[in-house]
């Protein structure tokens, strides 16, 4: 990625310092740089991935791992289409990690059947983190764990289903539903104990959703209560030096990254050299940045086997992240967030003022959705009791989602 590349500042040589911390061991899988693109929806497509890890790999070191978007069970079960691009990888992707998300054991466990019987993927992370309305009203990402009964069958189908093709199977999840209702640390110890090969978690409960301030201290009480396998921490990373403090605050085995590098696929070149004791930092200036967003669109057609409109449409959300902290007008804005087609992409970038520099902190901090705390949507009585009535079960089957990547 030669446009973002060239703009790496050396302040201290590689071999200056050492480094933060060791490769990270997930399961069989040696992730040399401990860091984690978590997986979002709509954002972690092959084509931005592929932009991430070629940053991640231009300093030199083995990049980290790299997380499609989440692929629900049932979707996968039934062979839906957009699911089964969603657990397609790029030839160069490796190692190849796939979300699924489901409710249901029996069909969590045939989805982790199909990744890793049919080699679509060589590690499978578990969803209980998701916060938004329309899975935690079907029982599923943040709130499931509340269910500990079902958080153990859900672990240990997706766990048993793997073993037999060496993939291995990790968990995010958050907090808990809310501060009365917290849950990270009993599901940590349950995974441990059923043969996961991490856990991961996002220090906000579903009710903070991205609001506020994540609690890196739940996420050392984690790595005190977790013993034999890698802990990593999530929220609230959005440059090198956050990752390498929430690393020496709470001693996790590696970080999860997600909304600080929307519109900065080259955070993970910055968060590359900073785990290998290095100060090296990409700062882009406006010609770079424009550069890796006519990249990016033309990745995004690929990836939607050469549809234009579709892919150009796609790459729209990114934009006021890319260009956060420039100094580019409101109209202008306007209409990079309209293109239609990757030749008016282009017009519309060459028209921007390229010899802007990077505009230091500007471009960086807090960016994507953030809002305020929210009331959870969950089940009727579904904080009633911990356990699942056969009843609730068999609704819960009925509820799985069938669409992926949301």
């Amino acid at each position: 990625m030669d446009d973002v590349t060239s703009t790496l500042e050396p302040v201290s040589t590689p071999a200056a310092a050492a480094r933060v911390l060791p490769p990270l061991q997930i399961g069989p899988i040696t992730v040399d740089t401990p860091v984690v693109l978590a997986p979002m929806a709509g954002v972690t497509n092959r084509a931005f991935r592929t932009l991430c890890r070629e940053a991640g790999a231009s300093q030199g070191f083995d990049p980290g791992l790299y997380v499609a978007e989440m692929v629900t069970s049932r979707a996968l079960v039934e062979r839906n289409a957009e699911s089964l691009r969603i657990v397609t990888f790029g030839a160069d992707e490796t190692p190849r990690s796939a979300q699924v998300y489901g409710v249901d054991p029996a069909t969590v466990g045939e989805a982790v059947r199909i990744i890793a019987s049919e080699d679509r993927a060589d590690h499978v992370d578990l969803n209980f983190g998701c916060p938004v309305p329309k899975v935690t009203r079907k029982g599923g990402g943040a709130a499931l764990p509340w269910k500990r009964q079902l958080f153990t069958d859900i672990v240990r189908a997706a766990v048993d289903a793997a073993a037999p093709h060496g993939v291995p199977v990790t968990v995010k999840m958050r907090k808990g539903i809310d501060d009365d209702h917290l849950t990270y640390l009993e599901a940590g110890r349950i995974a441990e104990s059923l043969g996961v090969a991490a856990v991961a978690l996002h220090a906000r409960t579903a009710a903070e959703h991205y609001s506020g301030t994540a609690d890196w201290t739940a996420i050392a009480r984690l790595k005190e209560a977790v013993r034999t396998v890698p802990v990593l921490g999530n929220g609230d990373i959005w440059a090198a030096e956050d990752a390498v403090r929430m690393v020496r605050e709470t001693g996790v085995d590696g970080v999860v990254v997600g909304r600080g590098c929307q519109g900065r696929p080259w955070l993970f070149a910055d968060l590359a050299a900073a785990f290998h004791g290095s100060d090296v930092r990409v700062r882009p200036g406006l010609r770079e940045v424009a550069d890796t967003i006519d990249r990016h669109g033309r990745l995004m057609v690929d990836y939607f086997d050469g549809d234009e409109g579709k892919g150009v449409r796609d790459l729209r959300k990114h934009m006021a992240w890319y260009l956060k902290g420039y100094p580019v007008g409101g109209e202008v804005r306007r209409e990079l967030a309209l293109v239609s087609s990757l030749a008016e992409l282009r017009e519309r970038l060459d028209g921007l003022d390229l010899t802007l520099p990077y505009p230091g902190e500007g471009a960086e901090g807090p960016r994507g959705r953030a809002g305020s705390p929210k009331q959870p949507h969950l089940p009727y009585g579904w904080l009633d009791s911990r356990e699942l009535d056969a009843e609730f079960e068999e609704k819960l089957r009925e509820a799985e989602l069938s669409v992926s990547g949301g």
